[in-house]
Formats: structure tokens, sequence, C-alpha cells
């Protein structure tokens, strides 16, 4: 194949990898999320806090957005750097949290960047580690608490 195509198919599949993150998340389907990543992999969703392996991950995650009413999570602005098998990416990322009844406010916004290392397998490509790094939040941070 080209490789100019072969580059553009892998920016764009890394793209989906990072499309299908945000959306299993708010659509509570736990298998989807857990196929974005590798069996080992690692998430750095807090400075202090590290998460090895795809299945605490998504446990982690799915803890955290389950009392909640809804979530909306929007990515975007893409960089995708591939070399070979192996890949680096970033994305931005807007994410609402919406939990009814909390005093002091129903609605918790975080803003930031994912950035991310993939690497591509027989299944396509997975995420390898995911960081997330927060630039400013708004809004009541008792509705993201458990």
């Amino acid at each position: 194949m080209d490789p100019a195509v072969q580059r553009l198919l892998d920016e764009r599949s890394i793209i989906d990898v990072c499309v299908r993150y945000a959306t299993a998340i708010d659509d509570r389907d736990w298998a989807r999320l857990r196929s974005c990543f590798l069996p080992d992999a690692v998430g750095v969703y807090h400075a202090d806090r590290r998460l090895d392996g795809a299945e605490a991950i998504v446990e982690t995650i799915r803890t955290a957005v389950t009392p909640l009413s809804r979530t909306q999570h929007l990515v975007g602005t893409f960089v995708v750097d591939v070399h070979g098998d192996e890949a680096s990416s970033s994305c931005y990322l807007h994410a609402q949290h919406v939990r009814e009844g909390v005093p002091g406010g129903e609605k918790y916004v975080i803003a930031g960047q994912y950035v991310d290392r993939l690497a591509r397998t027989q299944d396509g490509w997975r995420i390898r580690e995911r960081r997330l790094d927060r630039w400013w939040t708004r809004g009541n941070p008792a509705v993201t608490a458990r």
C-alpha cells in the first residue's frame, strides 16, 4: 500500500479509538471501552494515581460515572504521530458531568487534553498509555464525588 495512504488510514484509526473511548463512557458500554486498551495498558487520570491494566481503568471509570445522571465527553483537535506499529497522539477534552439533586449545583465540567501512546494489534490500534492533563474545571466538584 502507498505509505501516504497507510499513514492516513492509521491516523483515522487512532482518532476512531479516541472517539470510541468517549462514546463508550457516555453510553456506559464497558466492553466497547475495554476494546480501546491493550490488556496491560496504563491510565493516569490524576497526578497521584496510576491505573495498571485495562480492567482497572474500565472499573475506575465505571465506578466514577455510574452514579451520574449523564455525561458528555467531547474530544477533538487530534494530533497523531505514527512510527510503524507504535504511535503517539493527543486530543482536547471537554467533559460535562451531570448529577441531579447535588447541593451546590448539578454540573461539573473538566477541560484538558488526553496524551496517548498506542500500539498496532491484530484487532487494530489500542491505547498502551493514556494520561489526562486537566487544564481547568467549572461547576461543582461534588457532582463527581463518590
